[in-house]
């Protein structure tokens, strides 16, 4: 069997993987990225392709051609909420930083040209299909347009999305790596690209609207005439006929009349926190294969270029070292990990457990009687200290019968406010993770008491 041997190989050509074989190969080390799709196919996916934060992207690519050639709407302004049961519409500002809607082929194919001009070669048409492991990971194993191969690395960075098969072939009986995961913590989701024939009234905003069974259905603009149209629902509920409800939803807008349909394309994503430890002697999980997604949208573009770029960093500092066979050369990826964008997304996910436990009906009908304002506020982070007193009667009157609700969704918020306090204490090495961890998951216990959820995890 042919062996090609690299300092990092990486497992998937997406955001992730390509930021980090970029970094990899901007730090003088031979990276190589093992995408399954074709040359033509690569940077297929399916998406919701909205970013907020694109500024937070890693200085390892020419960020203002990637700008240039696939950011196709940057002038994304606000979210909108629509209520699926009157119709009513809330907009929240986004602030100082606009958010944008990229195309996500266009997106993907820049990533990987950036990839391959930093240095890194791509291998197009590369299934991989095992792990070669003694002890510590040391490569893959896969085939290329027919033929067998072998990837031999001192590190693999394992950027293959949802549920990868590397981590179902690989054994972590000895590594704190995160093995709690299952199913039922993500999402199908399904997308089509629609072309409108007038410019939408919502080109400026991220338009989201809740389904049954814990969805939503989204809205995004990539032009004021081509839409990204799309939902997801929760595995761990019934399942949802997602292109029968997306197509019934579609019909009753008008601004979708005679619309065209240019692409379609289905996904699982995480709606679960990061794992706790993506790491292993040899061994690095980044993006959807750390579940580095936002549990509540999905979203994790940004996360995931920031979580390839620091699981490389870590890795060539591990191989300068020699000391990749050893998990603790490489934690200091999961503490970056954990205290950036892993503890406001492990704080989202409680609202996930809270929203699972209590009926939808209930939550629409909350909705429905605080709209706008009245709603933003009761939900804030400010809560209701910072409502007027008439404004608090109107909101008492309304929400009349939905009082413990409500005082629960204020729970749900100050467990998340501990639960980031928590995640900032992330330890610094592996000594330390078996205490942090008792720690959170004490914390997790009363709140799946409180809100009357069964575990997630």
């Amino acid at each position: 069997m042919p062996v090609e041997t690299f300092d990092v190989v990486v497992v998937g050509g997406g955001t992730a993987g390509a930021f980090a074989a970029a970094t990899v190969a901007r730090e003088g080390l031979d990276a190589v990225v093992l995408e399954r799709k074709s040359a033509e196919d690569a940077g297929h996916i399916a998406c919701g392709d909205a970013v907020k934060g694109k500024s937070t992207f890693p200085d390892v690519i020419d960020l203002e051609y990637l700008r240039a050639e696939s950011f196709s709407n940057e002038g994304i302004t606000r979210a909108r909420f629509e209520n699926p049961h009157n119709g009513e519409a809330i907009d929240v500002p986004f602030g100082p930083t606009n958010g944008a809607v990229v195309d996500r082929k266009r997106y993907g194919e820049v990533l990987l040209e950036e990839a391959e001009r930093a240095g890194a070669e791509i291998h197009y048409d590369t299934v991989v299909r095992d792990v070669v492991q003694n002890g510590s990971v040391s490569g893959v194993k896969g085939t290329r347009k027919g033929s067998v191969l072998t990837y031999e690395g001192e590190v693999v960075i394992d950027a293959a999305g949802s549920l990868s098969i590397l981590q179902d072939k690989a054994d972590f009986s000895d590594a704190t790596f995160d093995t709690n995961v299952n199913y039922s913590q993500f999402c199908s989701a399904y997308r089509e690209i629609v072309e409108v024939a007038e410019p939408v009234e919502w080109h400026d905003a991220l338009v989201f609207k809740p389904i049954e069974e814990l969805g939503y259905l989204w809205y995004f603009p990539r032009t004021p005439t081509e839409i990204n149209v799309g939902l997801g629902f929760q595995m761990n509920k019934p399942p949802v006929k997602l292109v029968e409800v997306l197509k019934r939803d579609l019909q009753t807008r008008a601004e979708f009349a005679g619309a065209r349909v240019l692409d379609k394309l289905g996904a699982a994503l995480p709606t679960r926190r990061t794992y706790d430890s993506a790491v292993a002697p040899g061994f690095v999980a980044v993006g959807d294969a750390a579940a580095h997604v936002n549990p509540t949208t999905g979203g994790g573009i940004p996360g995931a270029a920031k979580a390839g770029h620091w699981a490389a960093l870590q890795a060539v500092e591990a191989i300068s070292e020699g000391t990749t066979d050893d998990e603790s050369a490489l934690w200091e990826y999961n503490r970056r990990v954990q205290t950036d964008f892993g503890k406001r997304f492990a704080a989202m996910d409680l609202f996930n457990i809270w929203g699972g436990a209590v009926d939808m009906d209930e939550i629409m009908e909350i909705i429905t009687k605080l709209p706008g304002q009245q709603l933003a506020d009761v939900l804030g982070t400010s809560g209701t200290t910072s409502m007027p007193l008439s404004l608090k009667l109107k909101t008492a009157v309304k929400s009349f019968g939905h009082w413990r609700t409500l005082y629960q969704i204020k729970q749900v918020n100050d467990t998340a406010t501990e639960l980031k306090r928590i995640y900032d204490e992330f330890p610094t090495s592996p000594d330390g993770f078996p205490r942090w961890r008792a720690k959170r998951d004490a914390l997790m216990d009363d709140f799946y008491d409180l809100v009357g959820a069964e575990p997630k995890y």
